[in-house]
């Protein structure tokens, strides 16, 4: 099982490549869970068997920006290791709404599949610096400042 970053990174670029075009290069990757956000853990763990229900729903992904787009495949509930490509997208035509840069989980939406309704993901701080890295590279998106008040335009 990957604990550190850095392997776990190294192990999304080696499933990856197997797919990816000539040429492609690997310049992010993030670690992200969906589900409602991990603060309520603490009071879903209080109540007999939904804490479990919760844990259980979640999936659990890797977002990579590469050179031309962004990838998304998933990850291990048990291990952390990188399985199956479930999307990929056009770095200019993510579909990526309100993003919440928090102190210590952030939050974003992502359309999966065309049409469905945005998934939320939550990346933990342990990310922050692949999520600036792949918040950057996004033409569209708003990365509120640290203190958590937006820059630039408001988030949709």
């Amino acid at each position: 099982m990957a604990i550190r970053r850095a392997k776990q990174k190294q192990q999304v670029i080696e499933k990856l490549s197997q797919v990816a075009p000539p040429g492609e290069t690997f310049m992010a990757c993030v670690h992200v869970e969906t589900g409602p956000s991990p603060w309520l853990n603490a009071i879903f763990d209080e109540i007999p068997l939904v804490g479990m229900i919760v844990a259980f729903t979640r999936r659990f992904y890797f977002l990579t920006l590469t050179n031309t787009s962004i990838v998304v495949n998933s990850a291990s509930r048990w291990t952390n290791r990188p399985g199956e490509v479930v999307a990929a997208f056009p770095r200019q035509a993510f579909p990526v709404s309100r993003i919440n840069r928090a102190t210590v989980w952030s939050s974003m939406y992502v359309e999966m599949t065309p049409g469905a309704k945005p998934t939320r993901l939550n990346i933990h701080r342990y990310w922050r610096d692949e999520l600036d890295q792949l918040l950057s590279a996004l033409p569209q998106a708003q990365i509120p400042a640290q203190g958590g008040a937006p820059t630039g335009q408001p988030q949709f």
